[in-house]
């Protein structure tokens, strides 16, 4: 079969790799129909998620359709639509039955100390290959597969593999309630995700924090009030607009690539501390010109959601940091009694209810799909994706 696998920083190919099989009896092999590319895939590409191992298949999203099940599979069938939730959980540990799917403890073969187990990422999650490809091979299926109704499309399924739980796990992490003013830093796809489930759960006004224009204009479509870091200074603008204040909630959906304002006046006079940053959190990198060059800001988007929330306010971080960033700003959150949570999505706790929010159209997921690619063109989507290019929000690759 056909696969996007992981080489070396910088360096993915469409490979022809063996077809999975089942290894153990809770497996299932799943016919992908449609996959996506995440941010998380830029990390791993360009260098600032270490640790990969050379053959990994990369994505971690994807929609398909059953092939074949293990023995101790019950439930499911050949035939059976389904989405595939991007963090692994066998469903039975203590973590699992309390909802924490992303810290199981049988999920990781490198143990019940090692934490999140997800499709395609490095050797610290699994590794497990993952679903940018034909075919895949899906453990614990019963936990690990989520059947589609009819009545949602493929299209309509795929961002509920991971953006839109990640984007709603966010605000709950940030104790998002009625009436509170919340800020959403990044306005990719889990930050346009992001401003729909705080308003979803009650957020009065949201403000939305990016440097594209493009993303801005489609947060503006949510009637977010929008911030263009490279035009205004985002937390002295929130704070204006706060009554001096500050946000009850910070959303940050950017994590450790995050980029500096290169004009304005929140641009930095001096950005030899981010240098430094970005030295630690990419030493290997290995930029090709413009591509894989990881963010030049790794603490920027930190930085802004302490300084721009408001006294005992609250943070949900779903960006992702690597293990060893050490630039968070834990002296000013301390003084300000802030209430920070962070962590990887338990996706399989959320889906189930997000599903039901899309076959009711309560949420239209379609809306933030703007690039759908073949197979063939997966390594020219990836490029445009991490050239931060205008107009590209969520690349799906119909697979099928």
């Amino acid at each position: 079969m056909k696969a996007l696998v992981w080489h070396g920083t910088g360096d993915i190919r469409l490979d022809e790799v063996p077809d999975p099989k089942i290894l153990e009896p809770s497996d299932a092999i799943v016919r992908i129909t449609r996959s996506a590319i995440c941010g998380t895939d830029l990390h791993l590409v360009r260098g600032t998620m270490p640790g990969m191992q050379e053959g990994t298949v990369l994505g971690h999203e994807a929609v398909g359709v059953v092939e074949e099940v293990g023995p101790a599979v019950r439930g499911f069938s050949p035939g059976d639509r389904v989405v595939i939730p991007s963090t692994i959980s066998c469903g039975t540990c203590s973590y699992c039955r309390s909802g924490y799917h992303a810290q199981c403890d049988r999920a990781n073969p490198n143990g019940p100390s090692a934490g999140t187990c997800f499709f395609g990422g490095p050797e610290a999650t699994g590794s497990v290959d993952g679903l940018q490809a034909e075919y895949a091979r899906v453990p614990f299926a019963m936990t690990s597969l989520v059947r589609i109704p009819d009545a949602v499309s493929d299209d309509r399924a795929i961002l509920l593999s991971d953006i839109f739980p990640t984007a709603w796990f966010g605000a709950r992490l940030a104790e998002v309630s009625r009436g509170d003013s919340v800020l959403v830093l990044g306005a990719g796809a889990v930050g346009q995700f992001a401003i729909a489930s705080a308003k979803r759960q009650g957020a009065g006004r949201v403000f939305a924090v990016d440097g594209i224009a493009s993303r801005l204009d489609k947060a503006r479509e949510q009637n977010a009030e929008t911030v263009n870091f490279n035009e205004d200074d985002p937390v002295a603008l929130v704070r204006e607009l706060t009554g001096g204040i500050g946000v009850d909630r910070v959303i940050d959906a950017v994590g450790v690539d995050a980029e500096r304002p290169k004009t304005g006046p929140a641009a930095p006079a001096d950005a030899s501390r981010f240098e430094r940053e970005r030295a630690e959190a990419a030493p290997d990198a290995s930029p090709d010109g413009d591509l894989w060059v990881p963010g030049d800001a790794p603490s920027q988007a930190a930085r802004w959601t302490v300084d721009a929330v408001a006294k005992a306010g609250s943070i949900g971080v779903i960006g992702v940091y690597p293990p060893g960033f050490e630039g968070f700003p834990f002296g000013t959150a301390m003084n300000k009694n802030l209430t920070v949570h962070m962590g990887n999505c338990n996706h399989r706790r959320y889906l189930p209810e997000l599903l039901d929010l899309v076959r009711t159209d309560v949420v239209d997921p379609t809306a933030f799909i703007t690039r759908r690619e073949e197979p063939t063109a997966a390594i020219e989507a990836y490029e445009s994706f991490d050239r931060r290019e205008d107009g590209w929000l969520k690349t799906v690759l119909e697979t099928a």
